[in-house]
């Protein structure tokens, strides 16, 4: 229970953020579906950039193949992320568990989780770090489902950039106090503005702009600072 509570207090920035950010993908969702759809999918994705880029491509009428293609690049950094974590887990988790982490796995999640200094992260941390989330994820979207007429564009646009702030003010910290974690944050911002800038590679599927450069940052970091094994595993108590 004590590390049930402590996932929660750790989860609610993260839970209050989304609630404003899932709010602006439900009003923009009303434009196609309805509001129990858009709800449903917040509910069984938590997702945000493949959320958007999914009903967007419902708008347009694409095909299944398309949009399929499209979730699954723009999601496959969510195996990376939790093939990540799941060595962080405390070995006595089953399998089913994991499973259950792997869906609530998302970008400042993942952040925070990987942060925490603790060798063995228990099961009950973890689902105190996903349940705020989910619930924050899944209401804001059916709010701003059923109250899509009542704010103005300019007040959506700027609810989407509280993702970005979040995220960022999850990550300054660590790079702050460590010279590895910063270079490999240089690195990603420079291999992202690559993707974004340069012509015929900012043509990219937007899934591979963050594929590519997680993998590169990721792959660089383990390369130039190797994490030294320790003898003796230090597990905590569920």
């Amino acid at each position: 229970m004590k590390d049930f509570i402590y996932g929660i207090k750790r989860s609610i920035p993260i839970g209050i953020a989304y609630l404003a950010v899932s709010f602006a993908f439900g009003v923009m969702a009303v434009n196609g579906i309805t509001p129990l759809m858009a709800t449903i999918i917040s509910l069984t994705n938590l997702t945000s950039s493949s959320q958007f880029a999914g009903v967007r491509l419902i708008f347009e009428t694409a095909s299944y193949i398309e949009i399929a293609a499209t979730i699954f690049l723009i999601n496959l950094r969510y195996s990376l992320m939790s093939i990540s974590i799941s060595q962080k887990l405390d070995e006595s988790i089953p399998t089913w568990k994991k499973m259950i982490f792997g869906f609530g796995i998302t970008d400042e999640i993942y952040a925070v989780a990987i942060s925490e200094d603790r060798r063995r992260l228990s099961s009950s941390y973890m689902f105190g770090m996903i349940i705020l989330p989910i619930i924050g994820w899944t209401l804001g979207t059916l709010i701003g489902a059923v109250s899509s007429t009542l704010f103005s564009n300019r007040l959506l646009e700027a609810l989407n950039i509280a993702l970005y702030a979040m995220f960022v003010a999850i990550i300054t910290p660590d790079a702050k106090k460590n010279l590895s974690v910063f270079i490999v944050v240089i690195i990603s911002i420079a291999l992202s503005c690559l993707f974004y800038y340069v012509p015929y590679i900012n043509e990219v599927n937007p899934g591979l702009k963050i594929i590519i450069p997680t993998i590169f940052a990721t792959l660089l970091g383990a390369i130039l600072f190797p994490l030294k094994e320790n003898n003796k595993e230090e597990k905590e108590n569920v």
